[in-house]
């Protein structure tokens, strides 16, 4: 890796972590922006690359249209200890976090968050922004949609649709397909909002 220099756009305990990740995988000098400080990507900055902490799907997708439509490059990170199989694609902008593991034929999107401990099986379509929480188990063939969020140490059968913009609370386990827009938890999980 030629750049030992990276921007994490974000300074909460996601960022931490994802700085832990960026230090694993060989970056040296880790550069912290946040809105907070008022600092945007103007071009005086050098063109370090980037990634994004921030937990929040919205700010995620927002922040990465500021970075990519500010000419900067924005990276992937994946822990040494996740375990990918060879035939994943894993989208711009996506953190796997330590001891993950990612199944064959899986599609991991843009902005990504899979998180310490989660297991995503064979054949699953994580879409952008999506955020996989600690410990979450995905068997095969599942797709999650676009900004959706599986809270910590969910289960989730095979073949079940989650669409976009949903919320699944920790510790649900998922038997059936979720509508947009929902909140739903428990065991069996339930939708309790639209």
């Amino acid at each position: 890796m030629a750049a030992t220099s990276l921007y994490i756009y974000g300074n909460g305990g996601h960022a931490k972590v994802v700085a832990d990740i960026a230090r694993a995988n060989g970056y040296e000098n880790l550069i912290f922006l946040d809105d907070n400080d008022g600092l945007k990507f103007s071009p005086n900055l050098p063109k370090y690359p980037v990634i994004i902490a921030i937990g929040n799907a919205e700010a995620r997708a927002r922040v990465q249209n500021l970075v990519l439509s500010s000419g900067f490059e924005l990276i992937t990170l994946i822990h040494p200890t996740a375990i990918i199989s060879n035939s994943v694609k894993i989208g711009v902008g996506s953190v796997v976090m330590p001891g993950a593991i990612i199944n064959a034929n899986s599609v991991i999107g843009s902005g990504v968050i899979v998180n310490s401990g989660a297991i995503i099986e064979h054949d699953c379509l994580i879409d952008d922004f999506a955020h996989i929480c600690p410990g979450v188990a995905i068997a095969g063939a599942v797709s999650v949609g676009k900004r959706s969020w599986i809270g910590i140490g969910s289960s989730v059968i095979q073949g079940i649709k989650i669409k976009q913009d949903i919320v699944i609370g920790a510790g649900s386990v998922v038997v059936k397909d979720i509508l947009e827009g929902s909140l739903a938890y428990g065991n069996p999980c339930r939708v309790v909002k639209r």
